[in-house]
């Protein structure tokens, strides 16, 4: 008996009977709610049922046939996955796309490279990147818009797998005639009295400021940027301090001042910068072989 419907299809129809609606199941799925519409449609046509009931007033309300309909839609949907997770490990191949996400904070820092030196490495894989924030990436990964992302250890949801790569104490970035810039560390408490430019990404923020939380402190926060960059930028031209993980390719800022890098000491942890996938994402020879070469590079 021919197959009648789509993998897509069920994945619309799924969707839309978790979040209630069309305009939901889109926003979700990353979607135009006509392309959710006109599937679940095609999907009825095929089966031959209602899958739902639409209240203009009420969005969808699923049938009895769709609740009876949707377990198995899910198991399909689930073998579907691991067949191609299966595909991949026996092929036992380094080869074919590679979707990367990479948070923001770091990507113009460490992606380039990476990708230059893994497709040397294996000339079939043909990479592509993204730049996202801590929440964009889980999402990405989720909706499976990218197949691995490099990220922090920070806030990690359960339905994510992290694979750690390294881990990185934190410094901070003074003006050379910065006060604390002679010195060879510094502390929280050094750090505390003086102006704080804060690169103010979610989660990593949380991150940079609970340095001060733990030893009661609060910091004089003078500027907020979300750019790597600016912030660079900010420091070197004496509007404060900052902190990161990352330390640049040179001791120079965008507009070419010159930047300090000095150590925090003083039970500052550490954070551990990895790669994050669904579960199961490094049986494929391609995922697992990068995550090898994150830890080589």
């Amino acid at each position: 008996m021919p197959i009648r419907f789509t993998l897509r299809q069920l994945e619309y129809f799924v969707a839309a009977g978790e979040c209630g609606s069309i305009a939901a199941a889109s926003q979700k799925l990353n979607v135009s709610s006509p392309s959710i519409s006109s599937a679940i449609t095609q999907l009825e046509t095929e089966l031959g049922i209602p899958l739902f009931v639409r209240q203009r007033a009420q969005g969808l309300k699923m049938t009895e046939a769709g609740r009876t309909l949707t377990g198995q839609a899910l198991l399909i949907l689930n073998q579907a996955t691991e067949l191609t997770r299966m595909a991949a490990t026996v092929s036992n191949t380094v080869q074919g796309p590679l979707r990367l996400g990479c948070l923001v904070s770091f990507a113009q820092i460490v992606v380039s490279g990476l990708r230059r030196s893994f497709e040397a490495q294996y000339p079939d894989v043909h990479m592509s990147q993204v730049e996202l924030t801590q929440n964009e990436i889980f999402a990405a990964l989720r909706r499976a818009e990218v197949d691995l992302a490099l990220s922090y250890d920070l806030n990690l949801p359960p339905d994510l797998e992290f694979h750690l790569v390294k881990e990185l104490p934190p410094f901070a970035l003074l003006a050379p005639e910065h006060p604390l810039a002679i010195c060879d560390s510094v502390t929280v408490h050094d750090l505390a009295a003086y102006p704080m430019v804060l690169l103010d990404l979610p989660i990593s923020s949380d991150y940079f400021l609970s340095f001060f939380t733990r030893a009661g402190l609060r910091p004089v926060i003078s500027e907020r940027t979300r750019d790597m960059a600016v912030m660079r930028s900010l420091v070197a031209n004496g509007f404060g301090y900052s902190i990161a993980n990352f330390l640049p390719l040179n001791d120079l800022a965008p507009d070419g001042k010159p930047l300090k890098f000095v150590p925090i000491v003083g039970g500052v942890p550490p954070i551990a910068m990895g790669v994050l996938g669904v579960p199961g994402a490094t049986s494929s020879s391609t995922h697992a072989a990068f995550v090898e070469h994150c830890r080589a590079e």
